[in-house]
């Protein structure tokens, strides 16, 4: 059996985009897990963990691990405190951005299924993109113009 703690700082790979500075670990990866997968992340004070986004086929649960993070939903944002749990459902109700806007670092433990293929949606910038059943990133852009089935099909 493999053990990872979450008090550590065993981290895979760091963020270094100015605004946006945080540390990952591969909790899932750690553990052997299949079905399930699982990244801590620890957010520098005044920076964001990723875009406002929302998956179409994967739910995510959010566990705050350590400080008070600030969480923007659908409904608007609030402070979360350490031990709060928050699920993310698939689809527009799910939408969601974590920030930092204390002096500390914050720590959360984010746990997905893991169903692919798997299509994200980042709100803000309208991109789209989508992954394929091996997680190969397929498509991220910015939609165009519908257009017709045939279309092209000549």
């Amino acid at each position: 059996m493999k053990v990872f703690n979450l008090h550590g700082d065993g981290w895979d790979r760091a963020e270094e985009r100015e605004g946006w500075h945080s540390r990952d670990a591969f909790v899932g990866r750690h553990i052997g897990a299949e079905l399930l997968g699982g990244t801590m992340y620890e957010v520098d004070p005044g920076n964001r963990l990723c875009p406002y986004h929302l998956h179409y086929a994967n739910e995510e649960w959010l566990l705050v691990l350590r400080g008070e993070p600030t969480l923007r939903t659908p409904e608007g944002e609030q402070t979360l405190r350490e031990g709060d749990v928050v699920c993310f459902p698939r689809g527009k109700e799910g939408a969601h951005q974590v920030s930092n806007r204390t002096d500390s670092p914050i720590r959360l433990l984010m746990l997905s299924t893991r169903i692919a293929p798997e299509i994200v949606e980042q709100l803000d910038s309208g991109k789209i993109g989508a992954r394929s059943a091996e997680g190969e990133q397929i498509l991220l852009a910015r939609p165009g113009p519908r257009l017709d089935y045939w279309d092209g099909e000549d």
